[in-house]
């Protein structure tokens, strides 16, 4: 199954009833396939004043969920739980795009460098030297959308995964990557009416 602008759509009722006050919970899952399992991710970004889109929220689970529940969740949690930004306001409610990412194709890769720029996303596994396990990942979009180099994206991922130390070609042989795809739609507000009015 693809990504619609019905998911995106979804989203948008459930943020929105919540930030006015109503239950999310009232709100009811209108598409086909609503009780399919996938790993998702839901992105929430906001147009600035010139004009570009920048990053509010971006939050999903990698364990295959409910597209109703699982979009009903990651929804608010992407929106109002995620720590590098403040929770998402009414007010900024006209100002947002929503992304919908449906997970597919997992693939343990042979080294980190096995996966391809703009096809794969990136889920990366280390040890901390205190021998914690740690995760970060990256959707199939934003390496692409950074310019960055397979390198790059790697070290940006240990240290969004909270590594702090020297980045050495040794430690990155030690990571694990798993590689996957998405499929993605992408609804702004201004859409989002249009597809409610009828």
């Amino acid at each position: 199954m693809a990504a619609t602008n019905e998911h995106c759509a979804y989203c948008f009722d459930v943020l929105a009833a919540y930030l006015k006050g109503t239950s999310p919970s009232t709100v009811t899952a209108s598409f086909d396939g609503k009780d399919k399992e996938y790993p998702l991710f839901v992105t929430w970004e906001k147009r600035s004043s010139s004009g570009d889109d920048r990053l509010r929220g971006c939050i999903g689970n990698f364990s295959p969920m409910r597209l109703d529940s699982g979009l009903r969740e990651y929804a608010l949690t992407s929106a109002l739980r995620d720590t590098r930004f403040h929770p998402i306001s009414l007010s900024e409610l006209p100002k947002l795009t929503c992304s919908v990412s449906l997970l597919t194709d997992f693939e343990d890769a042979i080294d980190y460098m096995d996966w391809d720029i703009g096809t794969h996303g990136v889920w990366l596994e280390f040890r901390t030297p205190g021998g914690r396990k740690r995760t970060a990942t990256f959707l199939p979009e934003i390496a692409k959308e950074q310019g960055w180099s397979k390198i790059e994206t790697i070290d940006h991922l240990l240290r969004k995964g909270g590594y702090e130390l020297t980045i050495t070609p040794e430690f990155r042989e030690s990571t694990k990557l798993t590689r996957y795809q998405s499929q993605k739609a992408y609804l702004p507000y201004s859409e989002y009416l249009d597809m409610r009015k009828h």
